[in-house]
């Protein structure tokens, strides 16, 4: 069987948005996994979440693509207690760093996927569940030609759109000003949406959205940075 497909042939696998990336664990992000996995973690294999029997409350669940090292998702479920959060990250490194802050302040709060947040929307969470989907500086694939890697496509905002309930929020924030142009331009025209601050116009940074480390980083360097929230409509 050739290994090429011909060049007249899409290729059947669907294009990622990331790279898994083969960080070195530390010992207390082993730690964490090794031990706080069993409480925090989810599979895809265990199919549809009930989100009342998994948290033990009926309280609104936000869902974050790619929290990174989990600080400000940790940050978020200790100063909004009265919010769910399902946090889904592909990096080992990172999911450890969350567990063993999650453990450490004893929040219950949050649950783990370590997949794919595409497999994660299509098995596991139920359509019109969510209050809100969050996106932060995801990789802007900078490269014109790896452009089409961007996470925010058309198909995607439909993918979010039909897990939020309605005015559900889908926000975005990146430091890269091509791609936060890109999303307004994926987003504007999207069918059910609504920019909360305006047609074209970005959202200044909520106070509930904490500055990473990583976002202080780019403003000492003069980066800027573009939130994007947008509401599904009726």
């Amino acid at each position: 069987m050739p290994t090429d497909l011909p060049s007249n042939i899409e290729n059947p696998r669907r294009i990622r948005s990331f790279v898994k990336r083969a960080g070195r664990m530390t010992p207390s992000q082993e730690h964490a996994l090794e031990n706080y996995w069993g409480f925090y973690g989810l599979e895809v294999s265990q199919g549809p979440l009930n989100f009342t029997e998994l948290f033990g409350n009926d309280h609104p669940v936000i869902m974050e693509i790619g929290f990174g090292m989990g600080d400000s998702l940790s940050t978020m479920a200790a100063t909004m207690p009265e919010n769910n959060y399902i946090g889904i990250e592909v990096h080992r490194p990172g999911v450890g760093r969350l567990l063993n802050n999650l453990a450490t302040q004893e929040l219950s709060n949050v649950r783990v996927f370590c997949d794919d947040a595409i497999d994660v929307m299509a098995q596991c969470i139920a359509d019109e569940s969510l209050t809100g989907v969050q996106l932060f500086f995801p990789d802007p694939w900078h490269k014109k030609k790896h452009n089409k890697r961007r996470i925010v496509q058309p198909k995607f905002a439909q993918d979010i759109r039909q897990k939020l309930s309605i005015e559900g929020v889908f926000h975005m924030a990146t430091d890269w000003q091509p791609y936060a142009e890109h999303m307004m331009e994926v987003m504007e025209p999207a069918e059910g949406y609504s920019n909360r601050a305006g047609h074209e116009q970005y959202s200044p940074q909520p106070d509930f959205r904490p500055s990473t480390k990583f976002q202080r980083r780019g403003e000492g360097k003069g980066h800027g940075v573009w939130d994007l929230m947008y509401s599904k409509k009726s």
